[in-house]
């Protein structure tokens, strides 16, 4: 077995994942803020954090919260100032923290100054920055339906029969890579920012920048008569000549981290991306993450899974990122429902116990673990009632699309509140107080809880809180004698009773991770020193009760 051994500073990271609008409120507005990440640092640098990744805080219109960037080198003023940013630059570096960016360069907002030129302009060169097509009898060029719902063409105002692509929203237009121009423009940014001196970027929906260029439309899938453009337009063939550019041009020439955020990529092209001579340090594999929908698509199209299929998605996918590079764990993210509320099937265990036996299996797996901010509370989806309640514009498109498909009002309410990625950006749950100590305005988005029984203060006072837990976990995986075991070794799962999921770290120890995902007992035969458990001490050596999670080192 081919495994990557080689030592990298961004592989003993324990990465803390900030969705800024709401992390923490220092002006009162009901918006998280840059201020606000800086307040905090102390918190995060006493739970042993080492890099925090911020989704974006670039000049947006934020028709998908920062995801639509009219200016990629200024700091959208609800966050603060450029120089607010070089302030947490600073003081992170204070604290020993790192700092990651958002990379998005897949597409800009409609209110990018290149896409303003390109739509008063037919002649001006920024109309080749972006992807225009005409169709014919005021008909869309094809019939390929965009990420978050309709066709991926709008029409250009003014223009008969002149559309433009998207992607995602129509106010997000896709950028033309197949220009070399902008290209180079994209790169001149990236090294800016590298100069600037932050650690890194996450990058966005990558593998969306190469489209079939016949764009021809396919079958339909759907009601709408549309297809999902991820047929024709996501990984790609030629995609590998632009990600090796990308990389070449700007990755390369720093010391930084690059995660990948890569959905379609098949497990044979691994190497390509995070071999020896891959485009990025890692990247996020979400074959186990969408186990709740069939084939990642829609939301409407749900899975019943049980826990001997998890265990097979994480053991394939852990298998094939030690053979060909290195991953990026993750539960939550601010595109994902909280996990507790995911994963955690019994109601009765979705709570401390079930959180700390999620932390274990994820925290302990091979490869760079990412905490979403409020999974290291146990924090929870919220439930409502309508759409009004919704902020994301996913959530919308896919109750309509549920709707469209003949399912009920509730059905596609049940849905919505099940997948909606609002249900992690809710604020952060800081005290007990009306808005939880976010704000002492009414938040953006309403509390996943009213009142915030779950928060930090609560969680600080209880030694054996989620909190703590996760605590104990970055100890033992950083700052222990079994640190180059559990970030170095290798993994290799066992096959011990349907709902465990049981794996080895094997290096300079052998540690073996338990975790009971049932609500009933397993009986086991367990054998080793003690090192972890999600449970007050317990003595009996022959099984996990329910939820259980058990770290063992053999002897």
């Amino acid at each position: 077995m081919k495994t990557n051994k080689q030592q990298a500073w961004w592989k003993e990271e324990v990465v803390y994942q900030i969705y800024p609008k709401s992390f923490y409120d220092t002006n009162e507005d009901g918006i998280g803020d840059i201020n606000g990440i800086i307040e905090k640092l102390p918190y995060l640098a006493d739970l042993g954090i080492t890099t925090i990744w911020i989704c974006p805080i670039f000049t947006s219109p934020m028709v998908d919260n920062g995801y639509d960037i009219s200016d990629f080198q200024n700091i959208q003023p609800e966050f603060g100032t450029m120089e607010d940013f070089d302030r947490l630059l600073h003081q992170a570096k204070q604290n020993q923290i790192k700092i990651i960016l958002d990379l998005v360069v897949n597409h800009t907002s409609d209110e990018h100054e290149w896409f303003q030129k390109a739509l008063t302009d037919q002649e001006s060169p920024y109309r080749d920055y972006y992807i225009f097509k005409e169709g014919s009898n005021n008909t869309p060029p094809n019939n390929w339906r965009s990420i978050f719902g309709g066709s991926v063409w709008e029409a250009v105002p003014n223009e008969k029969n002149m559309y433009y692509f998207h992607t995602f929203d129509k106010r997000q237009p896709d950028l033309n890579w197949e220009n070399p121009r902008l290209r180079e423009e994209i790169y001149a940014m990236i090294n800016w920012w590298l100069e600037k001196g932050i650690s890194g970027f996450r990058i966005d929906s990558i593998t969306f920048i190469k489209k079939d260029q016949d764009y021809q439309s396919v079958p339909a899938d759907g009601a709408d008569g549309l297809a999902n453009v991820k047929h024709k337009g996501r990984n790609r063939p030629g995609i590998e000549l632009f990600l090796k550019e990308l990389n070449d041009e700007t990755f390369k020439k720093f010391d930084c981290v690059t995660v990948g955020e890569a959905p379609g990529v098949m497990y044979e092209e691994y190497d390509q991306f995070i071999g020896k001579d891959g485009y990025f340090n890692m990247i996020f594999d979400f074959h186990y993450a969408d186990i709740d929908v069939e084939n990642g698509s829609e939301w409407f199209r749900q899975h019943h899974w049980d826990v001997p299929e998890l265990n097979g998605l994480i053991e394939k996918s852990q298998m094939e990122l030690q053979r060909h590079g290195w991953g990026a764990n993750f539960l939550e993210n601010h595109d994902q429902p909280r996990s507790l509320s995911k994963y955690i099937r019994d109601e009765d265990y979705q709570n401390e116990i079930g959180a700390k036996a999620l932390a274990t299996l994820f925290f302990l797996l091979r490869g760079t673990p990412f905490i979403y901010q409020g999974q290291e509370i146990g924090m929870r989806n919220a439930v409502r009632q309508s759409l009004e309640e919704f902020d994301d514009v996913s959530s919308i498109d896919n109750y309509h699309r549920a709707l469209l498909e003949g399912y009920s009002k509730e059905e596609a309410m049940h849905f919505v509140n099940s997948r909606s990625r609002d249900n992690s950006r809710t604020p952060f749950q800081w005290d007990a107080t009306q808005y939880a100590g976010f704000s002492k305005h009414r938040p953006w988005l309403d509390l996943a809880q009213t009142p915030p029984q779950i928060n930090l203060e609560k969680e600080y006072q209880n030694q054996h809180s989620v909190y703590h837990y996760y605590k104990k976990l970055i100890q033992l995986r950083n700052h222990s004698a079994y640190s180059q075991t559990l970030i170095y070794g290798e993994i290799e799962f066992k096959d011990v009773a349907d709902d465990v999921i049981c794996y080895q770290r094997k290096g300079e120890k052998t540690v073996t991770i338990y975790i009971n995902l049932s609500k009933k007992t397993a009986e086991l035969d367990l054998t080793g020193k003690m090192i972890l458990s999600n449970y007050p001490l317990i003595e009996t050596k022959t099984s996990l009760a329910p939820y259980q999670a058990l770290v063992l080192e053999e002897v």
